[in-house]
């Protein structure tokens, strides 16, 4: 089964420290927590008090509470919704858990979803999920019986990363001044080519 830890640590490596960038749409952001789309989390007090140091942001990196918090949160919000401890392989918990923080678990369980229904061969192997974000025993066996049946993560990694990919494209289009975030969203696109 998937390891929690592992899968944290990898997307932290991806999330920064403290940003408000003017224009990133969540505002206020701490490790990937945005202040707009989660005002109660559990360290926005505690960022709040800090912000009185001259050390600021700097002085967030040590704080244990903090970090405790930024750890919780992610396992409530992210892990334990898109049941990543009953996943059976780690690179594909790793990379639904990475796209669920970036853009939303129902986002990333829809994209898995997609992949899932692509890679069933006209539904020889199996049938068509219904593609509704809901990270459920029949999602979840869907995908097991694909990781038996291609003995490999190579193909569905490959097509998240794609679908991911299209949609940070479709953002750019839609927004021109979101372009300003395109090499870190391309950084958690991992396709291996060849």
């Amino acid at each position: 089964m998937a390891d929690f830890e592992q899968a944290f640590s990898n997307t932290l490596g991806f999330e920064g420290g403290y940003s408000n960038h003017p224009a990133d749409r969540g505002g206020e952001t701490y490790r990937g927590i945005a202040r707009t789309y989660f005002p109660n989390w559990a360290g926005w007090p505690i960022i709040d008090r800090l912000k009185r140091s001259a050390r600021f942001p700097g002085n967030l990196a040590g704080h244990a509470k903090l970090k405790q918090a930024v750890r919780q949160f992610y396992l409530d919000y992210f892990w334990n919704p898109l049941k990543g401890d009953e996943i059976k392989d780690q690179a594909v918990a790793m990379e639904l858990f990475d796209s669920a923080v970036n853009m939303g678990t129902r986002r990333g369980v829809r994209f898995l979803q997609q992949a899932l229904n692509l890679l069933n061969r006209n539904q020889k192997n199996y049938q068509d999920l219904i593609v509704d974000g809901d990270s459920g025993p029949k999602t979840l066996g869907t995908l097991h019986t694909l990781l038996r049946k291609d003995r490999s993560n190579r193909h569905l990694l490959k097509m998240m990363n794609l679908l991911q990919g299209r949609h940070y494209t479709r953002i750019m289009e839609k927004n021109p001044g979101q372009e300003v975030f395109a090499r870190g969203w391309l950084k958690r696109v991992e396709l291996e080519l060849g």
